[in-house]
């Protein structure tokens, strides 16, 4: 599949994409689904769980590769195993917040406790750089992102889960990741999905399910802050240019590294008028 941007930036390499707790839940895709499918990433993928490894692995193209670690803080842990698959966590679900929420105490119950030797991000040999980081670790994002700040430094992309509510006992809220990443010098860019759920007793319309107002997690997006492009070398913004336009349509984004690039001669002139030209007859998805 043919990339203009990618034909007008002509980036030195392949984005090189790093996925902590890399199976799909839900049956959903990944967010830089795009990009592999185009053949403009390699993706080196962590999932602990054996079956879902094994799915991952079954699947896999040639630019994928997935290892069993655990990513976290470096030193032992213990995987909670929970009855439902996606609430496993090197953390202890927590009976207090998750009585508010009634459909997810027999998702969280505890099945299994496996000692398990966790991983700094900056220790991984088969990880040598990270272009975009992609994170669902159920409330271990903190302890991924303090662990890799060396490989993270060069990164121009950041997709992870954040809770509002927290679940696990000792799990860093919205708020703990927002200043750890903007501390290392990101900005949120984007919700990509919003995850309200019922507060109990209420009962909506005879589904447990159905939400009101309380929101619980959301998965965010966040880039290399841009308003200081000075800090930025010329391939981390042809990078981010890719990963915002192919992932999120984030053409605006896109556009302003364009633009800078070729105020720096780093890209052919017309450059910017040239992606412009490309974008005219994609579709724009505005939010509301």
């Amino acid at each position: 599949m043919s990339s203009p941007l990618r034909d007008i930036l002509s980036p030195s390499r392949l984005t090189e994409v790093v996925d902590v707790g890399a199976s799909p839940l839900d049956g959903g895709l990944p967010p830089y689904r795009p990009l592999l499918a185009s053949g403009l990433c390699r993706v080196t993928g962590f999932e602990p769980q054996e079956d879902a490894l094994a799915r991952l692995n079954a699947t896999k193209g040639p630019s994928e590769r997935y290892f069993p670690y655990v990513v976290g803080d470096g030193a032992p842990g213990v995987l909670h195993v929970c009855a439902g698959t996606g609430m496993t966590s090197l953390l202890e679900p927590d009976p207090a917040t998750l009585r508010l929420f009634a459909a997810l105490v027999p998702l969280a119950e505890v099945t299994a406790r496996v000692p398990v030797a966790t991983r700094r991000l900056d220790d991984i040999e088969e990880v040598a750089e990270i272009d975009f980081l992609k994170t669902d670790v159920q409330g271990a994002e903190l302890a991924v992102f303090r662990s890799g700040k060396a490989k993270l430094a060069n990164a121009v992309a950041i997709h992870t889960e954040v809770s509002f509510v927290t679940l696990y006992r000792g799990q860093p809220s919205f708020g703990d990741v927002d200043v750890e990443l903007r501390a290392q010098g990101f900005l949120p860019h984007c919700f990509t999905h919003i995850k309200p759920w019922p507060v109990a007793p209420a009962v909506i319309n005879g589904d447990p399910r159905t939400a009101l107002r309380q929101l619980l997690e959301a998965d965010v997006v966040y880039a290399r802050d841009i308003s200081k492009p000075e800090a930025m070398s010329d391939e981390q913004l042809k990078q981010l240019a890719i990963i915002v336009d192919h992932c999120y349509g984030s053409f605006d984004l896109a556009l302003r590294c364009v633009m800078l690039l070729e105020q720096r001669g780093a890209v052919k002139p017309g450059a910017e008028g040239a992606y412009m030209a490309s974008v005219q007859n994609r579709a724009v998805v505005r939010p509301r």
